[in-house]
């Protein structure tokens, strides 16, 4: 399976009294993310499968990340895909996933770097993930995955 990593894009500040979960992209950060989105278009990526955490500016990148890349599908909620969330879970609940080849989950930090690391079987592993940026992670689906990174592109590329 291969597993497509895309970091929100910028998001705004959390207002006084306003929860987390409904920070939204900002205008910048949609423009950002359409522009590198469909500058990675050219790589081919074609997800069988798009989703998100709940929070909703991943969802907002879910969505951008869907039209730009053709997807017509609904977008899948995840549980363990937030900012806290531990990896092995998301594992799990990716596994409920593994009819589709190509799957592209929109997430949040410090999450996204915890699964790498985890999806790469290598627990040490530091991996700094940018706002908007996007990565491939081939793995076989199983019990404790041991992926090959195929790479990891910096939102830059716009």
């Amino acid at each position: 399976m291969r597993i497509y990593l895309l970091r929100h894009g910028i998001a705004e500040d959390a207002k006084a009294g306003m929860p987390d979960a409904d920070r939204r992209l900002t205008p910048d950060g949609i423009q950002r993310l359409e522009r590198f989105l469909k500058r990675v278009r050219a790589l081919g990526i074609q997800p069988d499968v798009v989703a998100s955490s709940r929070l909703r500016r991943a969802v907002e990148s879910a969505r951008i990340a869907a039209k730009v890349l053709g997807y017509k599908g609904e977008i899948v909620t995840l549980q363990h895909v937030a900012p806290e969330s531990d990896p092995a879970q998301a594992w799990s609940e990716l596994g409920e996933l593994r009819e589709f080849e190509q799957i592209l989950v929109a997430s949040h930090e410090p999450f996204l770097s915890s699964l790498y690391a985890y999806l790469l079987d290598s627990p040490s592993l530091n991996v700094r993930v940018k706002k908007g940026s996007l990565g491939c992670i081939d793995v076989e689906p199983g019990r404790r995955p041991a992926g090959e990174l195929r790479w990891l592109l910096p939102p830059g590329l716009e």
